[in-house]
């Protein structure tokens, strides 16, 4: 049997790590936010050729006045461009610019050869991006109160030695734990690899918090039948023993689900990138704080309230 319990300072350490690293690497680095909270218009070309580079394509649309532009390319032939906010003739305008820049006529004829493709377009004004931004905040804070809520709830007949409104406060910080991570994972990985904090990834956090208080709960409620089964045993052997009868559980379904958003990112394409590499960085360290977070501190908190 694995004693979670007894090696908390261990667990406790390294969730401190990962959190002040995340902190240090938000406020150092920051998200590389998307158009949706900055606003601006972002477009996905295919060349059917050979791809030009980042900076001939820039160069190329200099011209047009859209202001800064970034390039970055995607798959093989692919390329992403994102500007100021444009309208649909401007977003013509480009469209024509790149055809007439990049694609060869044919031989012996004055026909060009295939165009280059449009895969998507979209263009959000600096007024919803910010208001996107204040809604995901509160959208964050009532998620957590509601999970608080919903878990006192749930616990209310198990009230010794933890009260039940205790229960869903643990959970409630496992759950700050995880978005804490996870958010300075991404501004690590925006730096390095170009991941956006757009609405995919506040729709990934969302879902992380499901997915880690459902993991958390899991083990909670198996605590809560022990508590009962064994009155007045031990409470850290209690917590321990009932870790431990779902730990194996816990931890292969969360390795299936990695499995599948490792999948899905190799072969999703970009469009989906940034939504799958949070659930990845979510589920993985969701399933960590469940089961070596939580559980330790109804311990601390018991202990620290029988001293008083």
């Amino acid at each position: 049997m694995i004693s979670i319990i007894k090696h908390r300072k261990i667990w406790f350490t390294l969730s401190s790590v990962a959190i002040i690293v995340s902190i240090v690497a938000f406020a150092v680095i920051g998200l590389k936010l998307g158009i949706d909270f900055t606003g601006g218009s972002l477009l996905e070309v295919s060349f059917p050729d050979q791809r030009p580079t980042n900076q001939q394509v820039i160069d190329a649309l200099s011209a047009l006045e859209i202001g800064t532009i970034s390039a970055q390319p995607v798959d093989e032939n692919g390329m992403v461009l994102r500007f100021e906010n444009i309208d649909e003739t401007k977003h013509q305008e480009i469209l024509k610019k790149l055809n007439e820049k990049f694609i060869q006529p044919s031989a012996g004829s004055d026909a060009t050869s295939t165009n280059i493709v449009e895969k998507r377009f979209d263009s959000i004004g600096p007024t919803i991006g910010q208001e996107l931004k204040k809604k995901t905040v509160w959208a964050l804070i009532l998620v957590n109160f509601a999970i608080i809520t919903y878990i006192w709830w749930a616990f209310r007949k198990v009230s010794k030695p933890v009260a039940s409104w205790k229960y869903g406060i643990i959970a409630a910080i496992a759950l700050v734990h995880d978005i804490i991570i996870t958010v300075g994972a991404f501004a690590i990985l925006g730096k390095e690899y170009g991941f956006e904090a757009n609405a995919p990834f506040i729709a990934a956090l969302l879902t992380i918090l499901g997915y880690s208080v459902n993991d958390t709960i899991v083990i909670f409620d198996r605590i809560r039948e022990n508590l009962i089964r064994h009155i007045g045993e031990d409470f850290e052997k209690v917590i321990d023993n009932s870790i431990n009868e779902v730990i194996i559980r816990s931890i292969n379904i969360s390795f299936t689900v990695l499995l599948t958003l490792f999948s899905i990112l190799l072969f999703g394409g970009p469009t989906i990138r940034d939504f799958v590499m949070a659930l990845i960085v979510g589920v993985a360290v969701g399933t960590y704080s469940s089961i070596f977070l939580a559980s330790p501190l109804l311990v601390i908190w018991e202990k620290l309230s029988a001293k008083k």
